[in-house]
C-alpha cells in the first residue's frame, strides 16, 4: 500500500459521507437511465427497419454487452485518472509538510483567516488540526479531500455496468415478453414508464422538482425514440 494513504492507528475509521452516497446513488440512477435510452432507442430504430423479433433482440442484447462494457471502461479510467491526481496531491503535502513543518501551519491558518476566522482563532485552529492530523487537516482545506475515502477504479467500474446493465433489461424484458406483432410499443411503453421513475428519483436525489426533472428526462428518451424510429424507417432495410 502506498504510504502515503495508510492511515493512523489512532484514529477512528472513516464514516462515508452523505454527499459521497449521493453522488454514487446519483451515478447509479443516470446509468440505469443510460441503458434505457440508449438499448431502446436502438432496438426501436431496428424494429422500424422491419426486423424480426430475434433480430431485435439481438439488437437489444449486443447493446447491453457493448454499453456495459463502455460504461465500465469509461467509468474505469476516468476515476482511475482522478485518483492518480489525489495521491499526487496527497504525496506534495506530506512533501511540504515533512520540508517546512511550520510555514505549513501558518498556511493553514492563513486559510481559515479567509474563511472568517480571526487571525488568533485560525492559527489556534491550525495548530490543533496539525498536531492531530496535519494531513487530513490541509488536504481537507486545500482539496476537499479525504485521504482515507478515495474513489476506487474498479468499484465505479462495476457499479456504472451494473447500472447500464438493469436499465438496458427494461426493453429487452418488454420485447421478450411480448407478441412480435406489437413491436415496438411495448418497447416504447416500458422505456416510458422506466423513464418516470427514474426521472422522479433523479429529482429527489437532486433536491429539484420532481415535475420538472421527469419532463426532462422522459422528453430526452422520447426524441431519442423517435429519431432512432425515422430513421430505421426511412433508411433501414429488413433484416432475418
Amino acid at each position: 500500500m502506498d504510504p502515503a494513504l495508510q492511515r493512523r492507528p489512532d484514529l477512528p475509521p472513516p464514516v462515508e459521507s452523505m454527499a459521497s452516497r449521493l453522488n454514487w446513488l446519483r451515478a447509479g440512477v443516470l446509468g440505469a437511465n443510460d441503458g434505457i435510452v440508449s438499448t431502446s432507442a436502438l432496438m426501436v430504430g431496428v424494429a422500424g427497419a422491419g426486423t424480426t423479433l430475434a433480430g431485435i433482440l439481438t439488437a437489444g442484447i449486443a447493446a447491453l454487452v457493448a454499453g456495459a462494457f463502455s460504461m465500465a471502461v469509461g467509468e474505469y479510467v476516468s476515476v482511475s485518472s482522478q485518483r492518480d491526481s489525489e495521491r499526487a496531491a496527497i504525496r506534495r503535502e506530506l512533501r511540504h509538510l515533512d520540508e517546512n513543518p511550520e510555514g505549513q501551519i501558518d498556511q493553514l491558518a492563513h486559510m481559515y483567516e479567509l474563511r472568517g476566522l480571526s487571525p488568533e482563532t485560525a492559527h489556534l485552529v491550525a495548530a490543533e488540526l496539525t498536531a492531530a492530523d496535519p494531513l487530513r487537516a490541509h488536504l481537507d482545506v486545500e482539496y476537499k479531500l479525504d485521504p482515507e475515502d478515495l474513489n476506487n477504479p474498479w468499484a465505479a467500474a462495476a457499479s456504472s455496468a451494473v447500472a447500464f446493465t438493469l436499465g438496458s433489461l427494461v426493453p429487452l424484458l418488454a420485447a421478450l415478453l411480448s407478441p412480435a406483432a406489437w413491436m415496438p410499443w411495448p418497447i416504447v411503453v416500458a422505456t416510458v414508464v422506466a423513464l418516470l421513475v427514474t426521472g422522479v428519483v433523479s429529482a429527489r436525489i437532486g433536491g429539484s422538482g420532481k415535475r420538472l426533472g421527469t419532463v426532462r428526462v422522459l422528453l430526452g428518451g422520447i426524441i431519442a425514440l423517435a429519431a432512432t424510429w425515422s430513421i430505421g424507417t426511412l433508411l433501414g432495410s429488413p433484416v432475418h
